[in-house]
C-alpha cells in the first residue's frame, strides 16, 4: 500500500468513525435533551405524531452511528444507508424554513436557509 493509499484509508476510517459518533450522539439527543427541538423539523404532512417521528429517527440514527463505528466490514452499504437517511430527513429542514420554526438557534429564515446547504455535505460524507 502506498503512502497516498494509506493516508486515504486513515482519512476514510477517521471520517467514518466521526460520522458514526455524530449520528449516535444526535440520535441520543433525539431521545433526550433535544427532543422538543427536533419536533420543529417534522413536516405537518407526515402521518405520524412529531414525537413518534423524533423517537424513531433517533433510534435509526443511533443504530446507523453504532453500525458505522463497530461494523467497518459493512462500511459501504452503511454509508449508502446513512446517505439515504440524510436525504429522507431533508424535508424536515425545509419544513423548518417553510413554517418559520425556531429550533437549535435557527431563529431566522437566513439561518435556516444556510443550514440547508449543509445537508448535501452530510450526504457526500456518508457516501
Amino acid at each position: 500500500m502506498s503512502n497516498r493509499e494509506l493516508t486515504a484509508s486513515i482519512t476514510q476510517h477517521t471520517a467514518r468513525i466521526l460520522l458514526g459518533a455524530a449520528l449516535a450522539f444526535a440520535g441520543i439527543s433525539h431521545l433526550t435533551w433535544s427532543r422538543v427541538e427536533f419536533r420543529a423539523q417534522v413536516p405537518p404532512w407526515v402521518p405520524l405524531s412529531p414525537d413518534t417521528v423524533v423517537l424513531l429517527s433517533g433510534v435509526v440514527e443511533i443504530s446507523l452511528g453504532l453500525a458505522l463505528v463497530f461494523l467497518p466490514q459493512y462500511k459501504v452499504p452503511l454509508g449508502w444507508l446513512a446517505g439515504a437517511f440524510f436525504v429522507l430527513v431533508f424535508p424536515g429542514n425545509i419544513a423548518q424554513l417553510m413554517y418559520h420554526r425556531d429550533a437549535f438557534g435557527l431563529n431566522s429564515d437566513r439561518a435556516r436557509i444556510i443550514r440547508l446547504f449543509f445537508q448535501p455535505v452530510l450526504i457526500v460524507w456518508a457516501l
